[in-house]
C-alpha cells in the first residue's frame, strides 16, 4: 500500500495507541513507531497480528526503539532523521496513565515527555497534523460545565497525574499558532462498546467489581447520587473518532473533547450495571455525603476494592461540553454511544475476565 503519509505514533504497543494502529492501517499510511526498549517484543507480536489482519506488508510499519522522556526521543542519529525526512502525522499518546502516580515519574513522562514530542514535532519539515491525546481532567477541581475552549485555571488538582496532563496540554496549546495541532480530551475511556474489551480496571470497574462481589445483596444500596454525572466513553469510540479526523484541516487549532454529550448520573450508572447483573434496579438510594464519608474511612478499600485516590471522580460535579467535537464526527457519521446500549459487553468481560 504505497503511500507518501507517514504516521509518527507513541503510545504503542498500549491499549488504545494499538487499537488506533489496527485501524489507521486500513488506511493508504505508513508508520514510525516509537517504542520503548523493554515494549520491543510485545510490539512486535502485536505488529504481526496487526498486519495479518489488515493485509499490510512489513515494510510498512518502522519500529524505532526510543523513549520520549529522553532527548531527542532516545533515538540515534540515523533513526532521528529519519523518522523527521519521513513523518506528516502525529499521534502523540504515551502517557502515564495511574491516578496514584508519584510527581517526579508523573512530570518526567507526562510533561517532559510531551515538551520533547514538540520538539521533535517542530523539526518535522513535512508536518501536515500534530494530534495530542489529553484528558477531559485537566479541569482539575473545577465545577461545573467545561468547555472545550477552557484551560487554565487556579482550582487545583486532585492527583498528579491531572496535575502533569494539565502542565503538558499548555505546553501543547502554545504550538497552536506555529504547528497545525489537534488536541484531543477523552473523558473516562472504558472498554470496547461490542466486545467489552479493556487493558486495564479502574473507574467505573471498581463498581462493577464491587457488585460482583454479592450482586443480589448489594445491588439493593445504590451509591450513587442523582447531582454527579460520570462521563464514560468506549474504546472504539476514542479510536474511530482520532481515525476520522486524522487528516480533516477543519479540526486543526481546535481542543476536542471526546466525551458523551448526554452522561448518566452516578446513581443511574449503578443500576445500569445492577439491572444487568440481577435484572432489577436498586431499591433504596444512600445519601451521598454517607457515602463519600464510608468510602474515605482507612478500611474502605479492602471491603470495596475503590482504593482513596478512586472516590473523588464519583463526587465531581463536572461536565464537558461537546458542541465542537459532536458536530465534527457527526458530520463523520460517528457518535458517541450510551452507557446503556453497552454496559451489558463491559459488565459481561469483567465477569469473565476476573484478572487482567
Amino acid at each position: 500500500m504505497a503511500s507518501s503519509e507517514t504516521v509518527f505514533l507513541t503510545g504503542f504497543p498500549g491499549f488504545i495507541g494499538s487499537r488506533l494502529l489496527r485501524r489507521l492501517a486500513k488506511e493508504p499510511l505508513n508508520f514510525v513507531l516509537l517504542v520503548q526498549p523493554p515494549l520491543l517484543e510485545a510490539a512486535r507480536a502485536d505488529l504481526r497480528e496487526i498486519a495479518s489482519e489488515t493485509g499490510r506488508q512489513p515494510q510498512d510499519f518502522v519500529i524505532l526503539p526510543g523513549d520520549i522522556t529522553q532527548p531527542n526521543l532516545g533515538l540515534d542519529a540515523r533513526d532521528l532523521e529519519h523518522a523527521r525526512s519521513v513523518t506528516t502525522i502525529i499521534f502523540h499518546l504515551a502517557a502515564i496513565y495511574d491516578l496514584g502516580v508519584q510527581r517526579e515519574l508523573a512530570l518526567n513522562v507526562n510533561l517532559q515527555g510531551t515538551r520533547n514530542v514538540n520538539e521533535f514535532a517542530v523539526t518535522v519539515p513535512r508536518l501536515e497534523h500534530y494530534h495530542y491525546v489529553s484528558t477531559c481532567y485537566v479541569a482539575g477541581k473545577r465545577k461545573g460545565r467545561i468547555l472545550e475552549t477552557d484551560l487554565q485555571h487556579a482550582a487545583g488538582f486532585r492527583n498528579h497525574y491531572e496535575e502533569t496532563k494539565y502542565l503538558a496540554e499548555i505546553e501543547v496549546d502554545r504550538l497552536k499558532s506555529k504547528l497545525p495541532i489537534t488536541i484531543h480530551r477523552p473523558a473516562v475511556v472504558v472498554g470496547d462498546s461490542k466486545t467489552g474489551e479493556t487493558a486495564k480496571y479502574d473507574g467505573i470497574y471498581y463498581l462493577i467489581h464491587y457488585l460482583l462481589r454479592w450482586p443480589r445483596f448489594l445491588s439493593r444500596w445504590n451509591i450513587g447520587n442523582d447531582v454527579v454525572k460520570l462521563n464514560l466513553v468506549p474504546v472504539d469510540f476514542v479510536v474511530e473518532a482520532l481515525a476520522a479526523l486524522t487528516r480533516d484541516e477543519r479540526v486543526v487549532g481546535k481542543t476536542l473533547q471526546l466525551a458523551d454529550p448526554d452522561p448518566l448520573t452516578t446513581a443511574e450508572i449503578f443500576d445500569a450495571v445492577s439491572e444487568r447483573l440481577t435484572g432489577s434496579a436498586s431499591l433504596l438510594k444512600i445519601p451521598a455525603s454517607v457515602v463519600q464519608f464510608s468510602l474515605m474511612l482507612p478500611p474502605s478499600p479492602f471491603l470495596t476494592g475503590l482504593p482513596h485516590r478512586g472516590v473523588p471522580y464519583f463526587f465531581l460535579k463536572q461536565t464537558y461540553d461537546t458542541s465542537q467535537s459532536t458536530a465534527l464526527l457527526g458530520s463523520c457519521g460517528i457518535r458517541c454511544p450510551p452507557f446503556r446500549s453497552y454496559v451489558k459487553n463491559v459488565v459481561a468481560f469483567a465477569a469473565a475476565h476476573p484478572k487482567i
